[in-house]
């Protein structure tokens, strides 16, 4: 419960009114799970619990991807109607290859895992379906209809956010031997 809080909170600070709209998705999320769970008069378990944080972590995954594709072609020029609707588009191959990759490995521990391995599959790949449609559909709609409500001024990032991440330049490719060194002690 802390670390969904603190998604939630993030994601209001970091995107603004967008994020309000992505916490409403990822609550969306969250009750649908829980529902079609109880539905199968499931019980929850550690391991089906760690395939609602797995959940968790991809439905806000989708939404960042879906708001910096916004945002990417906000920063091209483009208005506002026409950003949301290509952020949407030309986000779904990275947000459907994400989903589906785990989806089939949800499948396959699904089939040949055993006890509290096919505990945890079963609420990721039920986890899984309900993280797209709501990132994907619920988040739209919303979207759409805050923007049908008024004249508001649309953004997607707060005074804090605005700049944070930009023009960083981190060598990641520099750093590796060290990351790979650190990497091998702790697994070591």
């Amino acid at each position: 419960m802390i670390g969904f809080s603190l998604v939630l909170l993030f994601m209001a600070v970091y995107y603004k009114a967008f994020g309000l709209i992505a916490n409403v998705a990822l609550t969306a999320n969250l009750v649908l799970l829980v529902a079609v769970l109880s539905l199968m008069q499931a019980t929850l378990t550690l391991p089906g619990i760690a395939g609602i944080v797995l959940t968790i972590g991809m439905a806000v995954d989708a939404n960042v991807i879906i708001f910096e594709r916004i945002r990417e072609e906000l920063a091209r020029g483009k208005g506002i109607r026409l950003a949301i609707a290509d952020g949407y588009s030309n986000s779904y191959t990275a947000i459907i290859d994400a989903n589906l990759t785990t989806l089939i490995t949800g499948f396959i521990l699904l089939f040949i895992g055993l006890g509290p391995v096919k505990g945890f599959a079963m609420v990721l790949v039920i986890g899984i379906i309900a993280s797209f449609v709501t990132a994907v559909l619920v988040s739209r709609i919303l979207i759409e209809g805050y923007m049908a409500s008024g004249d508001r001024e649309i953004k997607f990032d707060t005074k804090f956010s605005a700049g944070l991440f930009k023009n960083l330049g981190i060598n990641f490719l520099g750093k590796r031997k060290f990351t790979y060194g650190v990497s091998g002690a702790v697994l070591v």
